[in-house]
């Protein structure tokens, strides 16, 4: 049995009621103002809410969602070594997470000084959702975005196909 290829841009899931494609956000990102309460869980405890985020928006992606930093919980946010670049943000550094008797180590980064198109992420956090327990939007338990590099937060309202499956590195 041939395996089929992966689905590619052409073949892109047709939004619903409701759903946006992630093939619509552009490149560069967008960075839209969100309403919607959001929830980190870890160890059964939740260490993060807030009705107040940000969502990163780019094309092929699923949202990631960015928290701000008093939506976390004293001593859920522990500062971890290393950092990394985007080259849309720039320089992260990263938080182990803990909470509930429980550490995610480097599952949340930040931007502490963002290039100036996001630069109301500055000091926001985000978090890799398949490290924690689980991340809610609206009460809607989050699928985190494949592959171990990408930190978006896939929910009903949003339909791909998104990088990071096999075979999307080219994308």
């Amino acid at each position: 049995m041939t395996a089929l290829p992966h689905p590619r841009p052409n073949q892109r899931t047709k939004p619903g009621p409701g759903q946006e494609s992630c093939w619509d956000y552009p490149r560069p990102p967008a960075l839209e103002v969100s309403s919607e309460t959001v929830e980190v869980v870890l160890g059964g405890q939740v260490v993060a809410r807030t009705t107040r985020s940000w969502r990163v928006l780019e094309t092929s992606h699923p949202p990631t969602y960015y928290l701000p930093r008093d939506a976390w919980v004293d001593g859920a946010l522990r500062e971890a070594d290393g950092s990394s670049h985007c080259e849309w943000k720039g320089a992260a550094s990263y938080f182990d997470v803990v909470g509930g008797g429980g550490v995610a180590p480097r599952a949340a980064w930040t931007y502490p000084t963002p290039t100036a198109r996001f630069a109301d992420l500055a000091g926001a956090v985000s978090v890799m959702p398949g490290q924690v327990d689980h991340c809610l939007v609206d009460g809607e338990v989050v699928v985190a975005q494949a592959g171990g590099f990408y930190g978006g937060w896939i929910t009903s309202r949003v339909v791909g196909p998104f990088k990071g499956e096999p075979g999307t590195w080219g994308w």
